[in-house]
């Protein structure tokens, strides 16, 4: 046993699954309620046995529901005017946190008891429901990342006395469910950096901490950085010689042209492709270098390089919608903007490798001579029976495909990493440390 009334049991049990489509509007104004129609039901079934069977003493029957009836009719005035309020904490969270929204009901007259009704949105889950005077409580759970209607809930309002029930619709609104980002603190840099301070050694001569070398005494150099063995030994001034550090520009484009299952595991590609970049975002943000997004998909988004640790929520924000795109079929894409792909800028492609339109965005990059690094996000082999030759067949043709496409992409100089659900970031990005990017030709 719950403990509680049968029809909230109902509520919290039902509004799990994701509707198909929105739920009717409701009837405006006042109508009878369960009881009303319950009794009266009685009644009108004892009064047309009477007068069918001609016996009267079944009209007694009908005034047991009758007076049952007339005492629950209301002893004050209903109320006119219902102004339902709510207030959803908090409107921004991350995947896997809670949501607690509180719909309050003002109202003028005597009101009884509320009965919710509730029509929840395809990504979050109902965990509590408390219903208290004038008052409903839900308590959710963020499950994908993405833009998300919370629902909507039908409070159907009674009388004091339970005879007439009125129902206010009431929207709950949309929230934005962050993905939970990748554990990953590796940031390989390219060749060319751009000039501006940061974190990253360059191979060119500046005020870094780095020593790359010496060098003779030069009229202006600072004397506290000589190196005395070298002067020792050579009879003249000799200086540390020191690499200059610079910050990098960094561009994540997203491929989002469709949402591939793992038939093994079900894991969507769409969601590890976006919680994997937020997890290198963080990264980059963290060494104060600039970082940018690009999402290619049904529309083609994409947020200028910014740093500083709230633009990783901007980002994340410009590409919440790209859910919505995936219903949306384009038979050639857009050239990517020039404001969205710095010059000398490394960029990282997000991609399952499924979608051969995804191999028309690669060469805009590499003519722009950005350095590239395709990150692919695996989407599992297609399920075979056992026995099947035609679908082995094809399995193979399928294997041999992806083979045959990261081979291109390799041949073409464009460095080709496998991320796996479930595994730090850090480990696919490894071998990018043994030497720097180099970028495409013009």
């Amino acid at each position: 046993m719950t403990g509680r009334p049968p029809a909230l049991d109902r509520a919290l049990g039902g509004a799990t699954s994701a509707p198909t489509e929105p739920p009717p509007a409701p009837p405006p104004g006042w109508r009878a309620g369960e009881r009303t129609l319950r009794y009266g039901t009685l009644a009108a079934v004892a009064v047309a046995a009477a007068l069918v069977t001609g016996h009267a003493w079944l009209l007694a029957a009908a005034a047991a529901p009758l007076a049952l009836l007339a005492l629950a009719l209301p002893a004050g005035r209903r109320p006119q005017q219902l102004t339902p309020a709510v207030d959803v904490e908090p409107r921004r969270c991350f995947e896997g946190e809670q949501i607690t929204a509180t719909v309050t009901l003002a109202h003028d007259g005597a009101a009884g008891r509320l009965d919710p009704g509730i029509t929840l949105g395809p990504g979050v889950r109902l965990d509590d429901l408390g219903v208290t005077e004038g008052r409903i409580r839900l308590t959710l759970t963020a499950q994908r990342w993405g833009r998300w209607t919370l629902g909507t809930v039908d409070l159907d309002v009674y009388d004091t006395g339970g005879a007439a029930r009125r129902t206010v619709r009431v929207d709950l609104g949309e929230v934005a469910v962050f993905p939970v980002p990748t554990a990953a603190g590796l940031t390989p840099i390219p060749v060319r950096l751009p000039q501006r301070l940061g974190e990253h050694t360059s191979t060119q001569r500046g005020e870094g901490v780095e020593v790359t070398g010496i060098h003779p005494y030069v009229r202006g150099d600072r004397q506290r950085r000589i190196h005395w063995p070298a002067t020792t030994r050579r009879g003249e001034l000799q200086l540390h010689q020191f690499a200059a550090e610079k910050a990098s520009d960094t561009v994540v484009l997203l491929d989002v042209l469709a949402d591939v299952r793992d038939p093994a595991t079900g894991t969507s590609s769409l969601d590890e492709t976006f919680r994997a970049a937020a997890g290198l975002v963080r990264a980059y943000l963290r060494t104060h270098d600039r970082i940018g997004v690009v999402s290619v998909g049904g529309a083609t988004r994409w947020l200028q390089p910014g740093s500083g640790q709230g633009y990783f929520y901007r980002i994340v924000e410009s590409v919440l919608d790209v859910r919505k795109d995936l219903g949306y079929r384009t038979s050639g894409l857009r050239r990517l903007p020039p404001p969205a792909l710095p010059e000398s800028a490394l960029v990282y492609v997000f991609t399952p490798l499924t979608d051969q339109r995804i191999i028309d965005v690669l060469d805009q990059v590499r003519s722009r001579a950005n350095p590239l690094v395709v990150v692919e996000i695996p989407s599992g082999d297609p399920t075979v029976e056992p026995g099947d030759r035609t679908g082995e067949l094809a399995l193979r043709l399928w294997r041999a495909d992806r083979d045959a496409m990261r081979f291109a992409l390799t041949e073409r100089g464009i460095a080709v990493i496998a991320h796996r659900p479930g595994e730090t970031l850090d480990l696919a990005l490894a071998p990018l440390l043994r030497t720097r990017i180099h970028g495409g030709r013009r």
